[in-house]
């Protein structure tokens, strides 16, 4: 039965209930109709009245209560709630009401129809007129498009100018090494290099402070190698360069380190003479830039002597009764530097479009030279036959000789100008080329690891090699009668088991437990999180994460603690993606040609500074603290600037297998080098900042904030504009960063445009358009290889 709101009848003294009384022809039946509530909105219910109690047709009643309950809702609702006398309704009022109840329905009806058609007509005529004016935009930004990208192609020489000078600098690079005669090899040339190889092979018997100074002329030679195939453009290194240098990389690491083996074993012979008083046993420390050896020789064997700590550190270990009681050497090789990681492939591009618009290019240049000396040799022949034809006009012919030395002359440096062109063009196309490999992802997620293997794709060495070794203590050195003689072993430095293949003969099971290492992490690197332990597989060539047990870290002092199975190599971890994606980015002009780039993180800030060809770590903060770093204040170029930030452990540098590790916001390629290239074009007089709207828009567009930058012009509240940018077309959004939902309208009064340049020269002034065209190539080139390093668009 329905809930009616309001009853036909007269309100009963004091309450709110109705009587209704219905008769018949058999009995007179009265029903009262209460609400639980102040009507309209209460509950209700009916009793029934005297004479319905214990008659059989009372229930039948009831039937009449449905159209009761209709008519009560279609009743007058001013007339029960003014308290009214009540009024009886005839079915003709009652079919009356109806009736004006539908008609009203109907109006009403009538009336939001007639509404909606009105506003849906309001809708489309806006949405008409806004498509008319985006297809006049459009079709005025398609008619000067050609003029737009020709202004740009004109300003992005700046980018192969740079390329120029940097092949200069690397030819007088080599001419001064050459010279200079100082002994040391190039190492872009094998043979040099063999024969450095081969001398350093045969000198023997050199003590462990001869071979860490020649170390760092090796290191130097391996860190020119890994520059070489970095800074090379890729369409420049032909396979065999690059199968030629990383062998000779690969040569000085095993020669370094077999040469550190030979000077150890010569200092452990003379272990004895170098005996400390009080303990008996041997203990030497040598420090160095690059290298750190810790090295202790047991030779009282003292069973309760199991506590090793090297004096001044504590660096250490907590060796087992077996190694204490054998004739055994620990040794802690820390070497700065990682030569155990296998050597990361060389990046090449498809090499099918750059040598087509090279082969291109070249023909382009011999068709105009041969058209070019044609046309020279015509006009030669035609004046020779004139000359003979008129030998009285000698004088007359010796001046058109001397016209056509000029004009042979003239086309002859027009061909120069022609072929500069031409070469410019070829290397416009292959730092392109170069440009865009930066940014490209591969398809192919690298090998599959096994779980206790270390993807060096994911993750990253920091501080270096620790070379944990158990020696075997070699013969000692004896004097007699004024001689010092030693046995040498022919085998040379041998390493001592541990624990042994066989274990048959020793009794208990405990007899061999992991050693206890404690080592210190080296001061200029940073680790956002506890480092983890890995050791070196020698037989699988990786990393490894079993075999090392209750590692723990303290911070402030810098010590790790860990247990070890077996000894080798051992290295510290950490996430190479720990600080991407990033929270946000800006990068603003400081001065002419010099900018500052900073790059947000979770767990630090980072500030960049880029003038002409060099770039220098400004800062870093970590947790609203300023870290002190060995890179503050060092300009370098930018490759060596990203590895060293790297080795650091401030990697915000994407490689091509980042995305399988990060959740990026993956922008098209093109549309990404296009917007760094031209970002960096306008980098000296422009802001440009991180927009929460980038990650809102597809992937083929990109959204940033701009603005430009004035020196008095304060820097809380900057009046940014958002710009949006798809390779082909940059328009100004009409939303701001705070709006509440992204929409690609237009801004008023503003139109499409095909690049950045000329977008912002729509509300840029003449000052600083004139500075832009006036930057450094240099410093444009730096700023763009640093962008797209860094990525920003895709991974924040």
């Amino acid at each position: 039965m329905p809930s009616p709101k309001f009853w036909p009848g007269g309100f009963l003294p004091h309450s709110n209930c109705y009587k209704v009384q219905l008769e018949n022809s058999f009995s007179l039946w009265s029903f009262t109709v209460c609400f639980s509530g102040h009507p309209p909105n209460g509950s209700l219910w009916c009793q029934a009245g005297m004479g319905c109690l214990g008659t059989q047709r009372a229930p039948r009643a009831f039937l009449l209560l449905p159209l009761l309950l209709y008519v009560a809702r279609r009743s007058n609702l001013t007339q029960l709630q003014s308290g009214s006398k009540k009024k009886k309704v005839t079915k003709a009022e009652r079919l009356k009401l109806l009736q004006e109840e539908e008609e009203r329905r109907l109006k009403e009806e009538e009336e939001a129809r007639l509404k909606y058609e009105k506003e849906e007509m309001e809708r489309l005529e806006i949405q008409r007129i806004e498509k008319e004016k985006w297809n006049r935009l459009e079709a005025k930004d398609l008619e000067r498009r050609n003029e737009e990208l020709e202004e740009l192609y004109l300003l992005e020489r700046c980018f192969p100018e740079a390329e120029k000078l940097k092949q200069e600098t690397r030819m007088l690079s080599q001419w001064k090494h050459y010279i200079q005669c100082d002994g040391s090899p190039d190492p872009s040339i094998a043979q040099e290099m063999n024969t450095f190889i081969s001398l350093w092979k045969e000198k023997t018997n050199e003590t462990f402070e001869e071979v860490i100074e020649k170390s760092k002329v090796v290191l130097n030679l391996i860190e020119k190698l890994k520059f070489i195939l970095l800074e090379t453009p890729p369409c420049d290194l032909q396979d065999k360069n690059i199968i030629q240098y990383q062998e000779s990389i690969l040569q000085l690491q095993e020669l370094l380190h077999l040469k550190f083996n030979v000077a150890t074993e010569i200092l452990l012979r003379q272990a004895s003479t170098l005996a400390d008083l009080d303990s008996g046993n041997m203990e030497k420390v040598i420090k160095d830039e690059n290298v750190t050896l810790y090295v202790w020789a047991n030779l009282k064997k003292n069973p309760r002597h199991r506590s090793v700590r090297f004096s001044e550190t504590q660096i250490g270990f907590e060796i087992p009764r077996i190694l204490a009681t054998s004739d055994i050497a620990v040794r802690l090789l820390h070497t700065h530097y990682d030569h155990v990681s296998a050597l990361h492939p060389v990046s090449t591009p498809s090499k099918e479009h750059t040598s087509s618009v090279t082969e291109l290019v070249k023909d382009d240049v011999e068709n105009v030279e041969k058209a070019i000396s044609k046309e020279v040799e015509e006009e030669s022949k035609q004046q020779e036959k004139q000359s003979h034809l008129i030998q009285e006009e000698k004088l007359k012919v010796e001046e058109e000789q001397d016209d056509i030395e000029v004009k042979m002359s003239s086309a002859e440096e027009e061909s120069e100008v022609i072929k500069c062109e031409l070469e410019m063009k070829v290397l416009s196309e292959t730092v392109s080329a170069a440009q865009l490999l930066l940014v490209e992802n591969s398809s192919e997620k690298p090998d599959f690891f096994e779980n206790d293997m270390v993807d060096l794709f994911q993750f990253t060495t920091l501080g270096g090699v620790y070379h944990l070794d158990i020696l075997e203590l070699p013969p000692q050195c004896k004097p007699v009668k004024g001689w010092m003689i030693v046995e040498i072993l022919k085998e040379g430095l041998q390493k001592y088991t541990y624990p042994p293949e066989t274990t048959e003969d020793f009794e208990t099971e405990n007899a061999f437990p992991p050693i206890e290492v404690t080592l210190e992490v080296h001061e200029n690197v940073i680790f956002f999180e506890n480092p983890m332990v890995v050791r070196w597989d020698a037989e699988g060539k990786h990393w490894r994460t079993d075999g090392i047990s209750n590692v723990s870290y303290k911070p402030n002092e810098r010590l790790v603690t860990f247990s070890l199975d077996t000894f080798g190599p051992v290295t510290l971890i950490q996430d190479a993606h720990i600080n991407m994606p990033y929270q946000s980015w800006e990068l603003r002009p400081l001065d002419v040609n010099k900018v500052l780039l900073t790059v947000t993180t979770v767990f630090t800030e980072i500030q960049i500074q880029i003038k002409e060809n060099l770039c220098m770590l400004s800062s870093v903060k970590l947790k609203d603290k300023k870290h002190i770093s060995i890179l503050e204040g060092t300009w370098m170029t930018p490759i060596p600037f990203i590895i060293a930030l790297k080795e650091a452990g401030l990697n915000i540098f994407p490689t091509r297998y980042s995305h399988f590790y990060v959740v990026i916001n993956n922008k098209v390629p093109l549309v990404e080098v296009k917007a760094y290239r031209q970002m960096a074009l306008l980098s000296s007089t422009f802001a440009f900042g991180w927009s929460k709207w980038n990650l809102l828009c597809n992937s083929t567009k990109v959204v940033f904030k701009v603005r430009e930058h004035l020196p008095e012009e304060c820097t809380e509240n900057p009046n940014w504009a958002l710009l949006m940018f798809s390779g082909d077309r940059a328009q100004r959004l009409k939303i701001k960063e705070e709006s509440e939902a992204f929409s690609e309208a237009l801004k008023e009064e503003t139109e499409f445009h095909s690049t950045l340049y000329h977008m912002v020269r729509d509300f840029a002034s003449k000052e600083a358009m004139e500075k832009v065209r006036s930057s450094n190539c240099q410093f444009v080139n730096s700023v763009c290889h640093m962008l797209l390093s860094t990525r920003l668009l895709s991974y924040s």
